[in-house]
C-alpha cells in the first residue's frame, strides 16, 4: 500500500449525508385537458373582454354608457324623494311646534312714574326740620334719600316703630316695586310690601295703613308690560312708544303683590270676584310664555292664591268664567296640555278648574256649542285609528284633555257607562295600534293609551270599595 493511496473508511459513503431519492414522476397532462379546464374556468371571456376595452378607442360608445349611468342616477334620485315624501307624511314632526305662545309683547313708559307727592311727606319733612340730625335734608333729595332708607331696610324699621305708613309712601313704594328697573330697589319693596300685607296671628296687619293696591293699578302695570290681552297671546311688537320688546322684568314683583293682596281678604277686598277672574287668566296665561319657566314656583304660589281668594259661593262660577276664557285664547296643540298640567294643585278647587278647563278645550275643539259629556266622550271615542286620515297628534290631545275631564274631579266617578266606554276605547287604542306603526304620534298615542287605562283601571267610584271590574 503506497502511501499516497486513500484510506479505508475514505471510500466509504458519508452516513450523514441524505440519500437522494429517486425523482418521482409527474403525470403527463395532454394538451386536450388543458384546453378543456381553460374554456371551463371562463378565463377566456375575461381576457376577451380586457382585450376588447383596451383595443376599443377612446371615446367609443363612452356617451352610451355615460347615459345609462346619468338614467340609473335619476331613477335612484326620484326613488329617495319618494320614500322622503312618505317619510314626511308618517311623521310630520317638523310641522308640530312645542308648546309657548308669546304672552308679552311691546313694553310702554307708564304715565304715572312723576308726581308722587312723596316729597311732601310727613318723614320727610320731620328729618329736613329737625336740627339734631346735623344735616339739612333738601325736597329734591328727598326720593332719594327714601330709596335709600328702603334698600338698607330703614324704612321698614321706622315705619314698624311709628305703627303706622303714609299714604304717600306706601303708594311711592308700589310704584318701585311696579316700575323701577333697580333691581336691588324693586326686591326691597317687594320686601317692604310683602310686610305691610302680612297677617299676625289674629289676623290684623301689623302696620296700620290705608293704601291698598288695586285692580286698576295692578292691570295697567301688566298692560304696560307688554301683556297681550287681545286673543290669541301672538301679536308682535309694532308700537312706536315701546321701550323693550321681552320678558318684563317686574312681573316677579307683580307677581308676589298680587299673591300677598289675594291673603287679606279678611281684611280687605282689593279685587271684585269678575276682577280676580280676570287677574286668575292672566296669571294662568303666563305658564304659557317659555321665557318665563324660570319662576314656576313664583307663578304656582299666586295661582294658588288666586284659587284660594274665591268665597264659596263664587268659585264654581268664576271657575267657568275663567275656563271659557282661557279655553278661546289658547290653541289646540300642546298649548292646551301646558295650561292644564299647570294647575298642579291637590285640593277640590285645583282639580275642578283642571277638569274644566279640559271640558271647555274639547268642546271647542268638536265645535260643540252645548256642554255634554256623553257627546263629547262620543265624539272622541268615534275616532278610527286604523284609518289613514288618522290625526294621531290630535288623538293624543284629546285623550289626555278627557283623562283629565273624566278623572281630576269626582263629578263623574259614580257614572259607570261613561268610564267603562271611556275604558274600551283606552284598550282599543292600546291593541289595535300596531308597534309597527311609524305615523306621527302612532306611538305615543298607543303607549299614552296604555298608561291611562293602568290609572282608569285603578280609579274608584266615590264611595266604592273595590275596584270595578269591566
Amino acid at each position: 500500500m503506497r502511501i499516497d493511496d486513500p484510506l479505508d473508511f475514505e471510500g466509504e459513503d458519508d452516513p450523514l449525508l441524505t440519500v437522494r431519492r429517486p425523482a418521482k414522476r409527474k403525470k403527463v397532462i395532454g394538451l386536450d385537458d388543458l384546453l378543456q379546464d381553460y374554456f371551463d374556468s371562463g378565463k377566456d371571456e375575461l381576457k376577451a373582454s380586457a382585450a376588447k376595452s383596451k383595443g376599443r378607442p377612446k371615446g367609443d360608445n363612452s356617451d352610451d354608457e355615460d347615459k345609462k349611468i346619468r338614467e340609473k342616477e335619476i331613477d335612484f334620485c326620484k326613488f329617495v324623494d319618494e320614500c322622503e315624501e312618505k317619510a314626511k307624511v308618517m311623521d310630520p314632526g317638523e310641522d308640530v311646534p312645542q308648546w309657548g305662545q308669546r304672552v308679552f309683547g311691546c313694553q310702554k313708559l307708564p304715565s304715572i312714574l312723576g308726581g308722587t307727592g312723596v316729597e311732601k311727606c310727613q318723614l320727610l319733612q320731620s328729618f329736613g326740620g329737625d336740627e339734631q340730625l346735623g344735616f339739612d335734608l333738601e325736597i329734591e333729595q328727598g326720593e332719594a334719600f327714601l330709596e335709600g332708607m328702603l334698600m338698607n331696610g330703614w324704612l321698614m324699621k321706622l315705619v314698624a316703630l311709628y305703627g303706622s305708613v303714609e299714604d304717600s309712601i306706601a303708594s311711592w313704594a308700589l310704584t318701585a316695586l311696579l316700575y323701577s328697573s333697580n333691581k336691588k330697589l324693586q326686591d326691597s319693596a317687594s320686601e317692604f310690601w310683602d310686610s305691610l300685607l302680612s297677617l299676625n296671628e289674629d289676623d290684623k296687619p301689623s302696620v296700620n295703613f290705608g293704601y291698598f293696591p288695586s285692580y286698576s293699578i295692578l292691570k295697567d302695570a301688566v298692560l304696560n308690560y307688554g301683556y297681550l290681552h287681545d286673543a290669541p297671546w301672538s301679536k308682535t311688537c309694532t308700537s312706536e312708544i315701546a321701550v323693550a320688546d321681552g320678558p318684563p322684568q317686574n312681573i316677579t314683583a307683580w307677581l308676589r303683590v298680587v299673591s300677598a293682596c289675594c291673603k287679606i281678604r279678611k281684611l280687605h277686598s282689593v279685587f271684585s270676584p269678575s276682577e280676580a277672574e280676570d287677574v286668575l287668566v292672566i296669571v294662568i296665561s303666563l305658564f304659557l310664555d317659555r321665557r318665563l319657566e324660570g319662576l314656576p314656583l313664583i307663578l304656582g304660589d299666586c295661582l294658588n292664591s288666586l284659587i284660594s281668594y274665591f268665597n264659596t259661593s263664587e268659585w264654581e262660577s268664576s271657575c267657568l268664567m275663567v275656563a271659557e276664557s282661557i279655553s278661546k285664547r289658547v290653541n289646540m296643540d300642546l298649548n292646551c296640555l301646558r295650561i292644564v298640567d299647570c294647575i298642579t294643585g291637590t285640593n277640590d278647587r285645583s282639580k275642578f278648574l283642571r277638569s274644566q278647563l279640559a271640558l271647555q278645550l274639547l268642546k271647542n275643539s268638536f265645535g260643540l256649542k252645548v256642554v255634554n259629556v256623553e257627546r263629547i266622550l262620543k265624539s272622541v271615542t268615534s275616532i278610527n285609528v286604523k284609518e289613514k286620515e288618522c290625526s294621531f297628534f290630535m288623538l293624543y290631545v284629546h285623550i289626555v284633555l278627557m283623562d283629565n275631564l273624566l278623572f281630576s274631579s269626582d263629578a263623574f266617578r259614580n257614572k259607570i257607562a261613561i268610564i267603562d266606554a271611556w275604558r274600551n276605547f283606552l284598550r282599543n287604542c292600546s291593541t289595535q295600534i300596531g308597534c309597527t306603526d311609524w305615523r306621527f304620534y302612532a306611538s305615543k298615542v298607543r303607549n299614552k293609551a296604555s298608561y291611562l287605562l293602568q290609572g282608569a283601571m285603578l280609579k274608584r267610584p266615590a264611595g266604592s270599595g273595590s275596584i270595578p271590574a269591566n
